[in-house]
């Protein structure tokens, strides 16, 4: 990469060029760290993408004529992501890195190549590209554990400051908590049991089996009606006569071997549903984990509207969480997601609250 034609550079613009030096190196420390984590062809592509910032690099030391002998500190993102990306899995990191790369500073730099700029973009997509494998194998887990833990907060805050409000004893209203929380959990653990029973079942009912080619050696006709099995079951016509001859050939010939297994199209059903009693168990904990929050103050004691503002701070700071988390995982702005977790929650709470408030007046 050589410098473009431009106008003798400034002091602040060898400043900039130092602080891009230290930004890029950085990003290309993200990924060989995450490259160290991986193998087969992401392990491939994060490497490259290392390389892509070592020529980056490059260019602004070529500027600077050498290395200075200070250099300003890295930013606080890029500092992050490389503390994240030596500890914690790919996908948070990924994400972040998908966000930072959508906000390149080339676009606007007369002293970066159209080249770098072009870089910059393809980063943009192989990263989100990346960042979407992980999504994917993370999709199903996250949504039911953000699921679980989300119910769990705002049902038991709900409830707690829906009985807190008719004027009930604390007392009260931790067993009401307690309550919540075992009923909730025990219906979504229940719940998830018998939906992954149910459905490991049904597998199980539809599986296919070689009761046909066991009996090919006995067909009066040929290959054809056997095949019509194998294309049921999701087979291409012309694989399923090739598979149904040599069955009714190994069969005739009294050799028959049946090697190739039941037809799948999606991979293994049963690994996919997933063991049910694994299913209820972590339903179970993931609600508790949420409805125990709300609890807490009562637990250890606070009472009336002290007990209810820690409550809400807690759930919120949760809530919170929970929502950036979504935010950063969906390569969206963490905070608009956090706020919108926030709003919902503390809605279903407030809406509970007067009712309670409606419906205590007069209570003992």
């Amino acid at each position: 990469m050589t410098a473009p034609a431009a106008a003798e550079p400034t002091t602040a613009d060898r400043r900039r060029w130092a602080r891009y030096l230290v930004e890029e190196r950085a990003e290309g420390l993200v990924y060989q760290k995450l490259a160290a984590r991986r193998t087969g062809e992401e392990r491939e592509i994060l490497l490259s993408l290392a390389d892509a910032e070592r020529r980056h690099e490059q260019h602004w030391l070529d500027l600077l004529g050498a290395e200075p002998a200070r250099l300003p500190k890295a930013g606080l993102r890029s500092r992050t992501l490389g503390w994240m990306a030596g500890r914690f899995g790919s996908i948070f990191v990924l994400a972040l890195a998908q966000s930072a790369e959508a906000r390149s500073p080339y676009d606007t730099e007369k002293w970066a190549t159209p080249a770098m700029r072009a870089d910059e973009k393809v980063h943009f997509e192989v990263v989100r590209g990346l960042a979407a494998r992980g999504r994917r194998r993370l999709s199903g887990s996250f949504r039911a554990a953000v699921f679980g833990a989300n119910d769990g907060l705002v049902s038991n805050l709900a409830l707690v400051l829906g009985i807190g409000a008719t004027g009930v004893s604390s007392g009260f209203v931790l067993f009401s908590g307690i309550a919540g929380l075992l009923a909730g959990a025990l219906s979504m653990g229940a719940g998830e049991f018998v939906s992954v029973r149910s459905q490991r079942e049904l597998l199980a009912a539809t599986e296919a089996n070689e009761d046909a080619a066991a009996s090919a050696g006995d067909l009066d006709i040929d290959e054809n009606e056997l095949a019509l099995v194998y294309r049921a079951r999701g087979m291409e016509q012309e694989e399923a006569l090739r598979r149904a001859h040599r069955i009714v050939a190994a069969a005739r010939a009294g050799v028959l071997r049946t090697t190739t297994g039941p037809v799948r199209t999606q991979g293994d059903d049963h690994e996919i549903v997933g063991s049910d009693w694994t299913a209820a168990i972590s339903s179970f904990l993931l609600f508790a984990s949420g409805a125990i929050i709300p609890v807490l103050p009562w637990i250890f004691g606070l009472q009336g509207t002290t007990a209810v503002v820690v409550a809400l701070v807690l759930v919120g700071v949760a809530l919170l969480s929970t929502g950036a988390m979504v935010g950063i995982l969906s390569g969206g702005p963490p905070l608009r997601r956090a706020l919108r977790q926030l709003a919902i929650g503390f809605g279903a709470a407030a809406i509970t609250y007067v009712l309670g408030l409606v419906f205590g007046v007069g209570a003992v």
